[in-house]
């Protein structure tokens, strides 16, 4: 497998060093760092557990974080990277180093000086991606625990997006930017209807994971069937949920600004009036008692 030459002992768990392939990178490993000089070798092979950062750009970056954060921070960091990757069976872009260190020490940082941040689209996020979020709970766990802080709930959302973020070679941005949109969505969804959906429900869960399935398309540039019967019986016999399921297609439109295929608002509709029926069912019994 070769070897690495240390250039810059950074700390004792970051160093910077020539690789025979990459030339000069970063590589995290506990204690990797430890009693190292300049132009010690260090085989490969013998170092498990270790992180090289390939990208010049994310290097540079992570020289710039490392002076300024907690060591013990970079050991939990790597710990928890550890865990998404034996996790999960998708390759992880090398940012979530950074991403998450940098994302943490500030969260640290904020919760210090009681400085409180809501998350805006915690649900959506725990309705979307639920593997994700349960990694999250992991490394929020083990944050507050090593780092001896209590984080909050809101923390859990954070971190879960940077890791599908991660996960899915997308940027973060991205990514919020589509938790944020669903959260708009069901906010017009209830206004319309006039009726809260419960989050714990299997209506929000529901309705939740169709939206996301629709970016998702959209995202991959998926083809949906046109069922042109479909959708004229679904404009006949819905024909409210009808409009709302095309007000929502053209605020998609609007915000990821890619066109949404007429199907989508048939299914979106089957979708509406199932919340629909359950508000009158519930209106219903409130009556009855």
């Amino acid at each position: 497998m070769g070897s690495i030459t240390v250039a810059k002992v950074l700390n004792n768990n970051v160093i910077i060093a020539q690789h025979p392939q990459y030339a000069e990178v970063v590589v995290i490993g506990k204690g990797i760092g430890f009693n190292r000089k300049s132009r010690d070798k260090i085989n490969l092979s013998s170092v498990e557990k270790m992180f090289i950062l390939r990208n010049q750009q994310e290097q540079e970056q992570y020289k710039q974080l490392v002076p300024q954060v907690d060591e013990k921070l970079i050991e939990v960091v790597q710990e928890i990277v550890l865990h998404i990757i034996q996790s999960s069976s998708q390759p992880l872009n090398e940012h979530i180093h950074i991403a998450l260190t940098d994302h943490i020490s500030f969260a640290i940082r904020r919760n210090e000086q009681n400085i409180a941040i809501h998350n805006p689209f915690l649900y959506e996020t725990k309705e979307i991606y639920p593997e994700e979020y349960r990694l999250a709970e992991y490394a929020i766990g083990r944050i507050n625990e090593i780092m001896a802080v209590t984080l909050p709930v809101d923390e859990i959302g954070f971190v879960a997006l940077h890791i599908v973020s991660a996960l899915s070679n997308r940027d973060i941005s991205e990514v919020k930017q589509h938790s944020l949109l669903i959260g708009d969505l069901v906010n017009l969804v209830e206004d319309n209807l006039n009726y809260r959906v419960p989050r714990d429900s299997l209506d929000y869960s529901r309705l939740v994971t169709h939206l996301r399935f629709v970016l998702e398309r959209l995202r991959r540039g998926e083809t949906v069937r046109e069922t042109s019967s479909l959708d004229g019986l679904m404009k006949r016999e819905y024909p409210e949920m009808y409009m709302l399921a095309w007000k929502l297609t053209k605020v998609i439109e609007q915000r990821v600004r890619i066109p949404v295929y007429p199907a989508e608002v048939s299914y979106l509709t089957i979708h509406l009036q199932r919340l629909a029926q359950k508000k009158e069912d519930e209106a219903d019994m409130e009556q009855e008692r």
